[in-house]
């Protein structure tokens, strides 16, 4: 005969299993759930975060959509003034190279770069007296 669990146990477990699902989809909602390991860039692969620049992500609701089932990956920052090249030095330290460099106009820059874990875009563009860089690729 099978025996019941203890209501109070039941109910810690009940608790303990909400908050665990809480905390994992809290990631979600928050305002950087785009990276994967917080201060640095893509994961760590190119580097920590240089000074001056702010990290965001999209708040697209399909961006959030594709982050979390790991069909794309996103990591924005914001930097002051027109710095297009903001985020370049560190990725080229890391270990990636240039392949592509397309100066769209005079407020977008294009780069593709292949890293240690694949090929990304890099996107500068310029956003009033700020450059938002967006680096996007496949997980």
């Amino acid at each position: 005969m099978r025996r019941a669990l203890p209501p109070i146990l039941a109910a810690t477990l009940v608790v303990a299993l909400l908050g665990a699902f809480w905390m994992r989809e809290a990631r979600w909602r928050g305002p950087l759930y785009c990276f994967d390991v917080r201060g640095q860039v893509w994961a760590g692969q190119a580097g920590p975060i240089p000074a001056g620049a702010t990290p965001e992500c999209p708040s697209s609701s399909s961006y959030v959509q594709e982050v979390r089932e790991r069909v794309s990956r996103v990591e924005s920052f914001r930097v002051q003034g027109w710095q297009p090249e903001a985020l370049l030095p560190s990725l080229r330290r890391n270990g990636w190279r240039l392949i592509a460099r397309d100066p769209i106009n005079a407020g977008t820059l294009s780069v593709f770069l292949d890293g240690p874990t694949g090929r990304v875009q890099y996107l500068a563009q310029r956003e009033g007296g700020t450059t938002l860089v967006t680096i996007s690729g496949r997980p």
